[in-house]
């Protein structure tokens, strides 16, 4: 499935990083202010490995592992929904997107998913010794870092330890998106 970002008026922004760089817990202390300032913020993770949110021997799993697909349990603090894909060798992120629309969040932060071609804010330390996303990856809009690194133009660079910034600048992306959603930045 391909993803149409012209069809999509839900903001989405990629948050890209190589492991490590600390994108969880960047997302663990910016979620709960941006909830604060009334943003609902919906979050789809790729992992990279096979993972279970159930566990042999409850009902919903004997259920799922018995043919269910997909299978939704839920109770009135949670739902889940867990659908088996083994035709999949990757998550595919267009099939994705459509589970969380008709909860009509104000963004869609999408972690993981590198190599995607939709707006991505990169997560960067210098300290990793990894290679800076931003320069081979046209859909980088803007870097987050706390090391004083030079950017390909077009980029805008944030502070990775100024959270203030940080919420200002995703606060700002839904009235961005029509602009963004258009296509890479121009490289040169």
């Amino acid at each position: 499935m391909t993803l149409s970002l012209d069809a999509l008026d839900t903001p989405l922004l990629g948050i890209a990083a190589w492991s490590g760089t600390g994108k969880t817990t960047l997302l663990e202390a910016l979620l709960p202010r941006l909830a604060d300032a009334g943003m609902q913020v919906a979050v789809i993770k790729h992992a990279h490995h096979a993972f279970d949110i159930d566990r042999p021997g409850k009902d919903s799993y004997r259920l799922r592992q018995a043919g269910a697909t997909p299978m939704l349990v839920a109770s009135g603090k949670r739902f889940a929904l867990m659908m088996e894909t083994p035709e999949r060798e990757e998550a595919d992120l267009a099939a994705l997107i459509p589970h969380v629309l008709p909860l009509a969040p104000d963004l869609i932060l999408v972690e993981g998913f590198k190599a995607w071609p939709l707006p991505k804010l990169e997560l960067h330390r210098q300290a990793l010794g990894k290679s800076l996303m931003a320069a081979d990856d046209p859909w980088v809009r803007a870097v987050a870092t706390p090391d004083d690194i030079a950017l390909p133009g077009g980029v805008e660079r944030l502070s990775m330890d100024d959270h203030d910034a940080l919420i200002d600048w995703l606060q700002a992306w839904p009235q961005r998106w029509p602009e963004m959603r258009c296509g890479p930045r121009e490289t040169s």
